[in-house]
């Protein structure tokens, strides 16, 4: 597969179109404050230097594109919900995306701990069904997205693009074929860890060929949780840039899914993708300890290699000020506070998850070309 590589690298430019030109973009007549109100801002208006305003003004020009979502669980234990009106007992409903300016969101098919074999795939089927079951009852909310073109689509006309995965590896029961199967229901992330092909002491023979699998039909790879074996050996061998769902920076917070330096620097070389999980217990209590683990990771990595994971409805507390969707605007602001740039910002939210899905669906179309559907067995590869 190296002059595979060699090709993506000869053509990795393709990212560089992702890179907004918007200095200086956002001073519009007439801006919103944090209540949805119009704000007179003129050319001159003081609410034009207004962090908060700023913020709002830039997302509705480049909207959050949010890594990780527990919504599909958390749903499964209500007797009844309507997500267009809002619901208090979640973090998320539609109000609530749209008051946060999120347009894409990524709803995670997680399992409880326990579940493997033919109760994974089950468990983790009836998800995907709910989730399409519930995109297709809210359709003037929310529309199901499998490129960075129905992203857009979806984002164009005014919905929020709902894409499915991350997925557990228990879901796959040692099966390639299962993979294929899941993908062509729609499943674009696959976390690799919690299988006895990603375990403590990394990838198996068989979790490299998964590996290989993923790129050839256009899954991302997710290594948040995984083990720092498992997490070094797929930044090697993975063609298309790799995701961590749920990470932030473990030189800040000894989180266990939190990424050391190093492996930042090895993310940035090889154009990943870190989502920062909005939760207390991986990046602190408050919205100022979040942006320091963004400017950390941005400094590390890139800013071409950063990106937000709300993590809501998962089960996790979050930070003062951002407890649920709605809250992006005053991350952005205290972002903007930092001296972060309009373009750098235009990455963080929406233009880096963009990237990385159209560098999947790249990879994907090189290798199908040279690459037949994997028949490998983990009793061959491991046994």
């Amino acid at each position: 597969m190296a002059d595979l590589q060699d090709e993506l690298h000869a053509t990795a430019e393709v990212g560089e179109l992702d890179r907004p030109d918007v200095e200086g973009e956002f001073e519009p007549d007439v801006l919103e404050d944090e209540r949805g109100l119009a704000v007179d801002a003129g050319p001159a208006g003081d609410a034009a230097d207004d962090p908060l305003v700023r913020a709002h003004a830039l997302l509705a020009a480049h909207p959050v594109a949010d890594g990780y979502s527990g919504l599909p669980w958390a749903l499964r234990h209500l007797p009844w919900y309507d997500l267009e009106l809002g619901e208090s007992t979640i973090d998320t409903d539609v109000p609530r995306l749209r008051e946060g300016h999120v347009a894409a969101l990524f709803w995670s098919l997680h399992l409880p701990e326990g579940l493997v074999g033919e109760r994974a795939v089950g468990a983790t089927l009836e998800q995907l069904d709910l989730v399409k079951t519930v995109v297709e009852a809210h359709p003037e909310g929310l529309r199901m997205a499998h490129s960075a073109a129905q992203v857009t689509d979806a984002r164009n006309c005014g919905r929020v693009a709902v894409l499915l995965g991350p997925a557990a590896a228990a879901a796959l029961d040692d099966s390639l074929g299962i993979l294929r199967a899941l993908h062509s229901l729609g499943l674009r992330v696959l976390t690799l860890s919690g299988a006895s092909w990603a375990g403590q002491n990394g990838l198996t023979r068989f979790g490299e060929e998964v590996v290989r699998e993923t790129n050839r039909i256009g899954v991302l790879v997710d290594l948040s949780g995984a083990c720092d074996a498992t997490v070094r050996r797929a930044l090697t061998i993975s063609k298309s840039p790799v995701v961590f769902t749920r990470s932030a920076a473990r030189a800040l917070r000894p989180h266990p899914a939190n990424l050391p330096d190093d492996v930042l620097v090895e993310l940035g070389i090889t154009k990943g993708l870190c989502l920062v999980p909005l939760t207390a217990e991986q990046t602190g209590p408050s919205v100022r300890d979040v942006a320091d683990h963004l400017d950390h990771v941005r400094a590390l990595a890139g800013p071409e290699c950063v990106g937000l994971s709300g993590t809501y409805d998962s089960g996790a507390a979050h930070p003062q000020d951002l407890s649920d969707a709605s809250g992006y605007p005053r991350l952005v602001a205290e972002l903007l506070g930092r001296g972060w740039s309009e373009s750098d910002l235009a990455l963080l939210t929406w233009g880096n998850v963009q990237r990385v899905l159209r560098s999947a669906d790249f990879t994907a179309r090189a290798a199908r070309s040279r690459r037949e559907p994997s028949t490998a067995k983990i009793a061959e590869l491991d046994g």
